[in-house]
């Protein structure tokens, strides 16, 4: 599992770093102003969970406890849907896509618990 999160994390930053570009070059005129910032709050978020994800599996290399790997999991859960659904959103305007982001919220808040609880329990 260390190693699956990890290559999740470098899998997640390339991608992360890739859309970022798109987004300020291949968008630019293209997009909305306020399409555009949401474009980038899925890339920040995004970066910010690539970067829990690596923690994550650093951590599962010196320390056994299944709630880093379910955080892990969470953390994977919440790029998919909070970020995804931004990437779907600011393009088209679809507003169900909009109306899924705050579920991928929530499972970036379930992964931060659950890594704060493996850090205290296992660390």
């Amino acid at each position: 599992m260390m190693k699956l999160f990890l290559l999740l994390a470098v899998i997640n930053g390339f991608l992360a770093v890739a859309l970022g570009a798109f987004g300020a070059h291949g968008l630019e005129g293209k997009l909305s102003e306020k399409a555009i910032k949401t474009w980038e709050k899925a890339v920040t978020y995004q970066m910010f969970h690539t970067g829990a994800l690596a923690v994550t599996g650093l951590l599962m290399s010196k320390f056994q406890g299944g709630a880093f790997t379910t955080a892990g999991w969470f953390f994977l859960a919440g790029i998919v849907i909070f970020s995804g659904s931004l990437y779907i959103y600011a393009p088209t305007g679809i507003k169900a896509f909009a109306m899924t982001t705050p579920i991928g919220g929530f499972a970036f808040l379930i992964g931060w618990v659950l890594l704060g609880y493996a850090i205290v329990k296992f660390v």
